[in-house]
């Protein structure tokens, strides 16, 4: 498993049982049903995950904490045979309930503003961490949950689903083998229908952006691809559809960010994201990246790449036009077993492989060795977040400017006066958003002597 088989650890014992990884996940939605639960299921069935470096580990979801307990119920009684029996805990205390049922590591799968709070619970309590992105929504928060991982001697982990895409990964091979030389500029964008704001995430859409919940693929897939150092956050968006025209609420944002390479070169992007397209829009969503170098040009797009199928009744509402099969398809196989995978469930289980290498790839005593090796994997550890939530906390604070009438702010990253420094019009002086810099030991995104240079 290229990095954790690098450090040479192997597991010589003869256990007649193998280990257990018991996992809790904090949030049961959406989310939990298109990623973690088929995951959780298949892994169920296999008998867990093996590699030589750890050998057999089972992983069991053990506990699950959601606000009203409905869904849990749901799923349990859906789940017969599918899934080991699982605790549900519900109400205000859900979480810390779930932290004293035994797991091993919890998932967080809250909406983005709640992110912190679960995942602070999760790794005060010893636990692991794996929660979806963006981690969190400013560098003070990211200072802490990284504190308290360091403290604890825990994983504390992202889901970046999308470096998993195969086109992304082919593109980070072709910049990181020196095919495609120097980025000069991108342009990225996502659209979604109506049905995810007014439908699946009204709940919690009031006073947020589409720009935090998917821009934030697009920022990690330019800091980790081409690496440099964020310089500037610069923000827009439209209001009107899914809130008033004047309030907090976002139907669609323009996000640019500046970044400079080691040899002062400067690189432009821009990240276009909507959720209020049309429903009867073709796909579940509309992805378009674009990013130009020295000597060529990269491009991709969804419905380009993908399947189109019609079904009289059905498509484009009940069934979509576009279907993307990378990312989570389910089918039959051709030994008529039903499955569910994708680039959306390895994220997952890269890290329960990442996790299950720390805790049995080895002697006990090398147990921080191994945790070391694994936190340097920067396509997911919590420290080579501080550039991405750096951008999302830009955007956010931006915007909120922007909805109380003074909009079009900038905000420059390392600015002598501060590492977030956002200037509006008419002000003399920044608004300093995190005083310390922001810039650290994993904000170059690619290996040394890897660079985009």
């Amino acid at each position: 498993m290229d990095k954790l088989h690098e450090s040479g650890f192997t597991n010589r014992g003869v256990s007649l049982s193998p280990p257990t990884l018991r996992a809790g996940m904090v949030g049961i939605g959406m989310i939990f049903d298109e990623t973690y639960r088929p995951l959780f299921e298949h892994r169920h069935a296999s008998g867990g995950v093996y590699d030589p470096s750890f050998g057999l580990c089972r992983v069991e979801l053990a506990a699950v904490a959601s606000r009203t307990g409905v869904r849990a119920e749901a799923y349990r009684q859906n789940s017969a045979g599918k899934i080991a029996a699982f605790e549900s805990f519900s109400g205000d205390n859900a979480v810390a309930r779930l932290l004293e049922a035994g797991v091993d590591f919890a998932c967080v799968a809250t909406p983005d503003d709640r992110h912190f709070a679960g995942s602070k619970a999760v790794l005060s309590a010893g636990k692991h961490l794996l929660v979806e992105k963006p981690s969190v929504l400013s560098l003070a928060e990211l200072d802490e949950l990284e504190r308290i991982a360091r403290e604890q001697h825990v994983l504390a982990k992202i889901v970046y689903h999308k470096l998993f895409d195969p086109d992304h990964k082919k593109l980070r091979t072709l910049v990181m083998d020196g095919e495609l030389q120097h980025v000069n500029n991108g342009y990225c964008s996502l659209l979604e229908p109506k049905s995810i704001s007014s439908g699946q995430f009204a709940e919690w859409i009031r006073g947020r952006n589409p720009g935090t919940y998917v821009a934030v693929h697009y920022i990690k897939l330019i800091d980790f691809t081409f690496g440099g150092r964020l310089k500037s956050v610069a923000c827009t968006g439209q209001r009107g559809l899914v809130g008033s025209a004047d309030g907090p609420t976002w139907d669609s944002t323009q996000l640019r960010l500046v970044y400079e390479y080691a040899d002062l070169r400067q690189a432009a992007f821009d990240i276009h994201t909507s959720w209020v397209a049309p429903d009867n829009f073709p796909g579940y969503v509309e992805q378009e990246v674009q990013f130009r170098f020295d000597n060529g040009v990269w491009n991709a797009h969804s419905r380009k790449r993908g399947v189109e199928c019609t079904i009289e009744g059905s498509t484009p509402l009940k069934r979509k036009i576009t279907i993307n099969n990378h990312y989570n398809g389910t089918c039959i196989e051709p030994w008529g077993q039903r499955s569910q995978r994708g680039y959306g469930l390895e994220a997952i289980d890269r890290f329960v492989h990442e996790l299950a290498f720390v805790e049995y790839g080895g002697p006990a005593g090398e147990r921080s060795r191994r945790l070391d090796a694994v936190r340097n994997l920067l396509h997911n550890d919590l420290a080579a977040d501080r550039q991405v939530v750096a951008a999302v906390q830009s955007m956010e604070a931006i915007l909120a400017r922007h909805a109380a009438g003074r909009p079009n702010g900038v905000v420059e990253v390392d600015h002598p006066a501060g590492g977030l420094a956002l200037f509006t019009p008419g002000s003399k002086e920044p608004e300093i958003l995190y005083p310390g810099r922001v810039a650290g030991a994993h904000a170059a995104g690619l290996p040394r002597g890897t660079g985009n240079t």
